[in-house]
């Protein structure tokens, strides 16, 4: 092993905002808060996400690779249908194709059935 993944870093206009947006859609907190780059994971001595300050950051354009998706994530869920209501209610947005949003800096992210080896999710928000 040469290292180990610390952070999954998006680029968007507005960091607290979006981090806000997952920790909600994850479930878990803000661990570390700059103006500048943001933070969101189970603890402050975790990896998880992190969004980082770009003044001129163009979102991706789903399906149209114009502008490429640059990175999606897939999001485990117990029911799709239910979970698709909370994630529009937080301010993503429904793309094309099956069950494919983005979140409010544009960035894809797809709602999938939650695979029978990860244990059960708790609590969809």
């Amino acid at each position: 092993m040469i290292g180990r993944l610390h952070h999954a870093i998006l680029d968007c206009p507005d960091p607290r905002s979006l981090a806000r947006f997952y920790a909600q859609l994850l479930g878990q907190p803000i661990t570390y808060d700059s103006d500048d780059f943001v933070v969101v994971s189970t603890n402050s001595e975790a990896s998880g996400l992190a969004f980082q300050l770009a003044p001129g950051h163009r979102p991706p354009t789903w399906p149209d690779s114009t502008v490429p998706q640059q990175v999606h994530f897939d999001v485990m869920v117990e029911d799709v249908d239910a979970a698709k209501a909370s994630v529009l209610a937080l301010g993503a947005r429904e793309l094309d194709g099956d069950s494919v949003f983005a979140d409010p800096a544009g960035h894809p992210f797809c709602l999938i059935p939650r695979p029978t080896w990860a244990p059960p999710l708790l609590d969809e928000g």
